[in-house]
């Protein structure tokens, strides 16, 4: 029997199929079902070179209709060591494959253990063909054992010597092959672990920043997930693959990066004046004794000093309310307005404020705590995330990262930022991150200026958000019942 064009050119569709192979346990479940194929034999065993010995990874036998380690589980023997009686630690060893018309007949190598196998199960290991699959570093990366070739009536013969040389071929591609996914591998990891890095330094600059920044991963991961589920039961035209999914993971981990540079006292303000709150009290506390001396002075009556204190008290109650309050009305506003206008006016002509300008505009603030200057440095950061991750060179397979996280603050409106995106301009993959980045911000426990709210409020608001046309309605429902469905697994 020689190689036939069709040998050669099957041998050549087999390498395109490989070089576009990105699961490691797939390739190498397709060199050892190809090999199989080629040579037309009944039996294979696929071995990995690891720490020094050969260990199995996977073994099939069509004749008995064993697969083991087929689905991802370890096979529990022993591995091969590296000593040149064994056919597979030679082949291994020499970097050469190793051709065995009959292991019955052959002195050369210790056959020990296939003849107790065929004691055992009744089988009958005859040929073999041992290759090694060395990549083009000259670096070993496993070995492929091929055993019982057969003819065209199934009886067990020799392999033919001229398929050496197709399979030793095969064995070259596949560890070429396998030695670019480790390359890929280690690219994935070096970004994560500059993922995590750097949020380990945010971590440190505002813990709950980092807490959120998991959640937004969970959540994400969740609703892929139940996208993915959906689109199997052809309830859903999207779908996550493992690329596709762990491209968005990174994202989620790495969308708030920019926040590194926002300060501080902008991150962790935790009511309307914060800090400044100290700063109004101590006055007040001033404003009393000023008042006092009046009195004492004679400036103002006694009467008229209980009623200048009662109006202080009275209105650092208001400002304490103020401070916390949820929402900051029309009136509550003007309030503020005519309290900052008033001020203590000493002998000497010196005035004190009640307010400084910066607190009464801290205090107007309708809802939440920054000012309008605060606000637009907190967003900022998604520009500084984008400008962070224009300085990172990507593997291609997370190039879509930087778009994605750099845009989600846009809603579907266009009234997002920081660019005004809009609709389609907007991936799924963004549009997503928007909806589990609102969400967690809702429901969050640890957030210094505000309380947390229930998932069905929180879930509510986010539909309320869909129908203004911000954000994409569907992912807020396919979140919802995700989030059920996980609460019921969990009971």
């Amino acid at each position: 029997m020689h190689l036939q064009y069709e040998d050669f050119e099957k041998i050549m569709d087999i390498g395109i199929s490989l070089s576009t192979e990105r699961d490691r346990n797939c390739l190498l479940m397709t060199i050892l079902e190809k090999g199989m194929e080629i040579t037309n034999c009944d039996a294979s065993t696929l071995y990995l070179y690891e720490n020094g010995e050969l260990r199995f990874k996977f073994m099939k036998t069509l004749s008995k209709g064993i697969s083991r380690g087929l689905d991802g589980e370890p096979i529990d023997l022993p591995p091969v060591p590296m000593k040149e009686e064994n056919v597979c630690s030679y082949a291994a060893i020499h970097r050469e494959a190793v051709n065995i018309p009959d292991v019955y007949a052959s002195s050369q190598f210790d056959f020990s253990g296939p003849r107790q196998y065929d004691s055992l199960t009744g089988y009958r290991t005859q040929s073999q063909l041992v290759v090694p699959l060395v990549n083009n570093e000259n670096e070993l990366i496993g070995v492929l054992q091929l055993i019982n070739a057969m003819d065209e009536k199934g009886n067990v013969t020799a392999f033919n010597e001229e398929y050496d040389i197709i399979i030793r071929a095969l064995g070259a591609i596949a560890a070429i092959e396998l030695t670019n996914l480790s390359y890929v591998e280690a690219l994935k990891a070096q970004i994560y672990s500059f993922v995590e890095a750097l949020t380990t330094a945010l971590e440190k600059r505002t813990p709950y920043n980092a807490l959120h920044t998991r959640n937004v991963e969970k959540y994400a991961s969740l609703l892929a997930d139940y996208i993915t589920e959906l689109h199997r039961e052809g309830k859903c035209e999207h779908t996550f693959d493992s690329e596709r999914k762990e491209q968005l993971m990174l994202a989620a981990l790495i969308h708030d990066i920019g926040k590194m540079v926002v300060p501080l006292s902008i991150m962790n303000k935790a009511t309307r004046l914060d800090t400044r709150l100290e700063k109004v009290d101590d006055r007040f506390a001033l404003l009393k004794a000023l008042y006092e001396i009046d009195m004492l002075r004679g400036r103002i009556t006694p009467e008229e000093y209980e009623e200048v204190i009662r109006d202080l008290e009275s209105e650092l109650a208001f400002i304490h309310e103020m401070d916390v309050t949820d929402y900051v009305s029309d009136g509550d506003c003007e309030h503020i307005r005519r309290l900052a206008g008033k001020q203590h006016l000493g002998e000497d002509g010196m005035a004190l404020s009640y307010l400084t300008e910066k607190e009464a505009e801290c205090l107007s603030i309708r809802s939440g705590t920054l000012t309008v200057k605060e606000r637009k440095e907190m967003e900022n950061h998604v520009v500084m995330t984008s400008k962070i991750l224009e300085k990172v060179q990507f593997y291609k397979g997370f190039s879509m990262v930087p778009k994605w996280v750099g845009a989600h603050h846009e809603y579907l409106d266009g009234s997002g930022y920081p660019n005004g995106l809009k609709g389609d301009e907007l991936d799924l993959e963004t549009r997503l991150l928007t909806v589990v980045d609102i969400y967690d911000a809702l429901v969050a426990t640890d957030r210094p200026y505000k309380q947390p709210i229930s998932k069905p409020r929180a879930i509510q608001i986010l539909k309320d958000m869909a129908q203004k046309g911000k954000v994409d309605l569907q992912l807020v429902e396919w979140l919802d019942e995700a989030l059920e469905e996980e609460m019921e697994k969990a009971q």
